[in-house]
């Protein structure tokens, strides 16, 4: 048996492929880094949705519609009450989003699409006491989502950094999440149903709930000169270094670098930016030394962190901004899924006691 079904083939998919031993991403033909330069989040959506939906329009109509959704979703955060603006963001989002009605249709999926956007910045302005800012549905996705938080226009380069994440984070081959919303959409419950699927797996730390602890550790640290006193402590007590290793990837998190140069993009960040890079190269110094049989270099996590954190999103809203993303590959898969016509039914192998015989 494998555990955690590692190596084990669920699914044949045209989305994305990850090379954990080339440290290479490709998504619907294209390198991520490639997508992360040159595509925006409408395009993004159009690529991963091509053929999944048969009434799909151009890339512009398509951003039109989207932001239609915006402004359709916004309705529903008239359901933010006071136990919800208490609750962590991604679980006020996810009980947000199970409001939205089921079905298999393009409406659907966009409004599934809109609805991470435009509850994150609804739930992080009234636990800020401000009201929620109707959305704009002239603008670009990533435009809205900074204005909505805001209440003001986002420059350029924040505009162009957050698209940047967006799509790199959009499809990951068959992770945790995705997994759990193709099963889900292999019962044929619905693309609602399998995207709340999907937001409950990434909430997990050892999913999507990862990147706030790395703004928690670069905080701890202070000087990069304390740097390899405390993350040796750090090992020293058993505790895994938040931004380093990954499940799949044997070398760097192709995702990692393709994040780092949109955040060199946002040029009020370089101090910060360098403050990290320090602790990067003595993080990666000490993981070589204390194990040298394993390849842990800087995965995606890390410069998630930052690329949010100066785009002014708080620490534990981040899996929200993620779920932002990744929601696209959930969808796309969910299609796939349901094109194939076949439930996910995989086995056990039981291992308990035998019944006892009645006298």
């Amino acid at each position: 048996m494998t555990e955690g079904l590692e190596n084990v083939v669920a699914a044949e998919t045209v989305l994305s492929e990850v090379d954990g031993a080339a440290g290479r991403l490709v998504i619907r033909g294209a390198l991520v880094e490639d997508l992360a330069r040159h595509v925006r989040f409408a395009g993004m959506v159009h690529l991963l949705f091509d053929g999944f939906f048969a009434e799909l329009p151009d890339e512009a109509t398509l951003a039109r519609r989207l932001g239609e959704a915006r402004v359709a979703v916004f309705a529903d955060v008239a359901a933010l009450d006071a136990k919800l603006i208490a609750a962590p963001p991604i679980e006020a989002i996810r009980a947000l989003s199970a409001r939205l009605p089921d079905g298999d249709d393009l409406a659907t999926a966009l409004r599934l699409l809109a609805a991470p956007a435009v509850f994150t910045a609804a739930h992080a302005r009234a636990r800020a006491g401000l009201r929620p800012v109707v959305p704009d549905a002239r603008l670009d996705h990533a435009a809205d989502i900074l204005r909505m938080m805001r209440d003001a226009p986002a420059a350029a380069e924040e505009i162009a950094a957050l698209d940047a994440y967006l799509v790199t984070v959009s499809d990951h081959g068959l992770n945790a999440s995705t997994f759990a919303a193709r099963v889900v959409a292999s019962t044929r419950a619905g693309l609602t149903s399998a995207v709340i699927a999907g937001l409950s797996a990434l909430k997990g730390p050892l999913h999507g709930g990862a990147p706030g602890p790395v703004i928690e550790m670069l905080d701890a640290i202070g000087d990069p000169d304390n740097a390899r006193a405390w993350l040796e402590a750090a090992l020293r007590r058993g505790e895994r270094l938040m931004g380093f290793g990954h499940r799949i990837y044997r070398v760097r998190d192709p995702r990692a670098d393709a994040l780092k140069q949109a955040v060199r993009r946002l040029q009020r960040n370089a101090g910060r930016l360098a403050h990290a890079e320090a602790i990067e190269a003595a993080a990666l110094a000490i993981l070589r030394e204390r194990k040298p049989d394993r390849s842990l270099e800087t995965n995606v996590e890390f410069y998630t962190a930052l690329l949010l954190e100066a785009l002014a999103f708080q620490p534990d809203a981040f899996t929200c901004v993620f779920a932002m993303g990744r929601t696209i590959g959930w969808i796309a898969h969910a299609r796939e899924q349901l094109a194939s016509g076949k439930l996910i039914r995989p086995q056990s192998r039981y291992h308990g006691p035998e019944p006892l015989r009645a006298a």
